[in-house]
């Protein structure tokens, strides 16, 4: 199998008939997996919503045009595979890439899926046609695309504006799935009709949601499972209870940290646990928009109160990494190396750190007897958002902040920061592809609905156009890492690390393959139980 390496590659094809080349492996069928999802799902749109609440239970049911090998926990663009399209191809100025779409798939309700999906698909995202998205976080992703066209019915061109690499691995992430042009997105939200290996046949929220095999997947003799069931459980201590007593199979992405993973392994030492660390980051920003945090000051106060490496070894337990703007090595591709990330202010370690920030507030009119006192919102219903949310107010305290925490669940917290409700907030966002393109576009740029700190500077901007169109992969690091620095130094974002997932599963279940990032491997379409 040849990949692209290049965005100037001329007429590269890539052709297969299937995801995974290791699949073959697998033994048995039938079976029901039993999984774990702390929340509810937002919404059953894939394209309106930013939490793997939804994306976990909704990946199976959708295919993509590529998608990232199930079986390489390291994604990159050497790992993206052909899904509904069969083969692609770059045009030889790196400007287009034509996908050839096989023949033969259909959607949940019987139609054919065709090249006008896909662009439908691409044009909504893109916020071209009616009816338009409720949200498109992803929409900057694509700023680049001038165009999509057809050329019949399995034939579809992104055009581009420059060469750009990493547009195949923002198509291979779980969230860009193909959704069919003759459903309106209103429906999206609560009619899941994929192409996918799984149908949904039942979902209740707070109780669970049910899919069922789709016996007639294109792709032959997949999937093994007869179904899967999502087991809505919020509670942590009947999570442990659940994997003791066998009722669930595998973890919700993100959710075995390290103590979480301490304590199951305690009740339940036969579970397996795999060590993966992933590209999502606790975080804290502010809202410019709201007195005084207009005040850029106020945001190096917080750069300097709040102790990366205290935070990891106290809240995570040492289940966390630093980072900066991207992921790390060894673990992530682009990431700025520890010894670099430590030159810069607020990562460096020394004691000084809060008294430091204790000068900055008192030349700000603040002081022990007067302190700033502020409102601090969190995702109530993750343990490990709250538990920041703790660490966060009581490491501010010391520097004269005084944080009223608000709690909110999950559907209502991200609707509070999509329209800036917010003082100050702190939330574990996420990359859905270990790419630069994605982290600075979606968590950084100017006017993304992931940019929760609304920092926008010109500069910056045209530091990651710069990065985007670079073919030349040592060239390309070095210019991301130059940015990355930059942005941890301007405070675009308190950037607390980035988190390990200890993925607790029974040993049974096989072909489950977590990644680096939490939202790309789990089609299940490989996945089988080995009892």
């Amino acid at each position: 199998m040849t990949l692209i390496r290049s965005a100037v590659a001329i007429l590269v094809v890539v052709v297969a008939t299937g995801l995974s080349a290791t699949a073959v492996q697998a033994q048995k069928y039938g079976g029901v997996l039993q999984a774990l999802l702390i929340g509810n799902p937002p919404s059953l749109s894939m394209h309106e919503e930013t939490s793997f609440f939804m994306v976990f239970p909704m990946a199976p049911v959708f295919n993509n045009l590529v998608a990232f090998d199930p079986d390489v926990a390291r994604e990159s663009l050497e790992t993206v595979l052909p899904d509904a399209a069969e083969r692609w191809s770059w045009s030889a100025d790196g400007k287009s890439v034509t996908f050839a779409l096989r023949s033969g798939i259909r959607w949940h309700d019987g139609k054919p899926l065709t090249a006008a999906d896909v662009k439908r698909t691409y044009d909504l995202v893109r916020g071209i046609g009616t009816p338009k998205l409720r949200l498109s976080p992803r929409k900057d992703w694509y700023a680049n695309v001038k165009e999509v066209v057809t050329n019949g019915d399995r034939e579809v061109t992104f055009r581009l504006g420059h060469p750009q690499p990493s547009l195949l691995a923002m198509l291979a992430t779980g969230y860009s799935a193909i959704y069919p042009a003759h459903i309106a997105p209103p429906e999206w939200r609560i009619k899941a009709t994929g192409t996918g290996p799984f149908v949904l046949k039942e979902y209740k929220r707070d109780q669970y949601l049910v899919l069922e095999k789709n016996k007639d997947y294109w792709v032959r003799g997949r999937p093994y499972l007869d179904g899967i069931r999502y087991n809505i459980i919020r509670v942590q201590s009947s999570q442990i209870a659940a994997f003791q007593a066998g009722q669930v199979d595998v973890n919700s992405p993100l959710s075995t940290g390290r103590p979480f993973m301490v304590a199951l392994r305690e009740v339940a030492p036969h579970l397996k646990f795999v060590e993966t660390p992933v590209t999502v980051f606790p975080a804290v920003f502010a809202n410019p928009k709201v007195k005084p945090w207009d005040d850029r000051r106020l945001w190096q106060v917080l750069n300097l109160a709040l102790d990366r490496e205290a935070y990891i070894k106290t809240v995570f337990q040492g289940g966390a990494v630093m980072g900066g703007a991207n992921l790390s090595p060894p673990a992530g591709a682009w990431g700025l190396p520890k010894e670099r990330l430590l030159t810069i202010p607020g990562y460096a370690p020394g004691a000084n750190r809060k008294e430091e920030a204790r000068k900055m507030m008192a030349s700000l009119g603040y002081g022990p007897n007067n302190p700033l006192k502020t409102k601090l919102t969190v995702r109530g219903d993750t343990k490990f958002n709250v538990d920041t949310g703790v660490w966060v107010a009581g490491n501010l305290k010391e520097v004269w902040i005084e944080v009223e925490l608000r709690q909110m669940e999950t559907a209502t917290f991200f609707a509070a920061l999509a329209r800036r409700d917010f003082v100050l907030g702190t939330h574990s966002s996420a990359s859905a592809a270990d790419d630069p393109d994605v982290a600075f576009s979606e968590h950084f740029s100017c006017g993304s609905p992931r940019n929760y700190s609304d920092y926008c500077v010109e500069a910056s901007q045209q530091l990651y156009a710069k990065q985007s169109a670079m073919t030349d992969h040592a060239a390309r690091l070095r210019q991301v890492q130059d940015i990355d620095e930059k942005l941890m130094r301007d405070v675009a974002r308190v950037v607390l690390g980035y988190m390990v997932d200890y993925n607790a599963m029974q040993p049974y279940v096989k072909n489950y393959v977590p990644h680096q990032t939490l939202y790309s491997y789990m089609r299940m379409q490989d996945t089988w139980l080995d009892k």
